[in-house]
């Protein structure tokens, strides 16, 4: 069975459309790419209960990992940790060791502007304030530590939401980690491109090219318009051998080509992405 993740974005900047959710794309490419499948991900606002109820119901439906980007900073609308805890029952602490994180990052920022001795001041003991019988996880690139919690089936991570700290993070600690829960799974894609073929004539031979090939995901994309369609159509397969993806793949690549042929469409390109 796959190792499956949910994702939980908190931020009110993503739900009323000022910032674009590009940590959700980020984590959900990489985390496919290592062979783990992103089953839900969903926005919730900087509120106490809507993150407590995000986080509840996410661990109701038995998830190998949760991961939440957001709310982790000093300021009033940093609420994630708080969330967390309201979902673990749990209480907040002063955590030593992310207080010692947190300390030491703004000491090295005193050195490098020559500034006078870091203050502890309330703000920056809130980054370091989180839930009892978690863990902080180092943040190489910015000041807030992470945090790890490990319950019954489920590992829950909360990241910082700024994207440079996040992705670093991720990287640092949480890829080995997944990559470990995957075994030797990875996820392989490629890409054909059709014309002159509409996606509701498209949809039941890819219907009986994925029914011929169990274990090949194919999905249509279209990229013209009714009159002119123009298709991008999208096959990926996760398995522990490259090899057998790639066979497995080129197989059901060929066949819909050829169908697509038949049905009057044409085959103008192949692309082969990332995997």
């Amino acid at each position: 069975m796959a190792q499956n993740m949910e994702i939980i974005c908190v931020g009110n900047e993503l739900l009323i459309g000022k910032t674009l959710n590009t940590n959700a794309q980020w984590l959900s490419k990489r985390a496919t790419a290592i062979g783990i499948a992103v089953k839900r991900v969903i926005v919730v606002a900087d509120e106490v209960e809507e993150i407590a109820c995000a986080v509840r119901e996410a661990l109701q439906r038995k998830p190998q990992f949760v991961i939440t980007t957001g709310g982790l900073g000093p300021t009033f609308d940093d609420k994630t940790l708080e969330g967390i805890a309201k979902a673990l029952n749990c209480k907040l602490e002063v955590n030593a060791k992310a207080l010692r994180m947190v300390k030491e990052k703004y000491e090295a920022y005193a050195r490098e502007r020559r500034t006078e001795k870091v203050e502890l001041t309330q703000p920056r003991i809130k980054m370091a304030t989180i839930p009892e019988k978690t863990e902080p996880v180092s943040n190489p690139v910015g000041t807030a530590p992470a945090v790890r919690a490990d319950l019954n089936w489920t590992i829950l991570i909360a990241l910082p939401g700024v994207p440079s700290e996040m992705e670093a993070i991720f990287e640092e600690t949480i890829a080995p980690l997944l990559k470990q829960a995957s075994g030797d799974s990875a996820f392989h894609e490629k890409s054909i491109y059709a014309n002159n073929i509409m996606e509701s004539t498209l949809a039941p031979l890819i219907d009986k090219v994925m029914h011929d090939n169990l274990g090949v995901y194919i999905k249509s994309h279209p990229r013209g318009e009714e009159n002119e369609p123009h298709m991008e159509i999208h096959f990926s397969s996760t398995t522990k051998d490259a090899e057998t993806a790639e066979e497995k793949l080129q197989k059901a690549i060929v066949q819909l080509s050829s169908l697509i042929e038949k049905s009057s469409g044409k085959v103008v390109s192949g692309k082969k992405t990332d995997t």
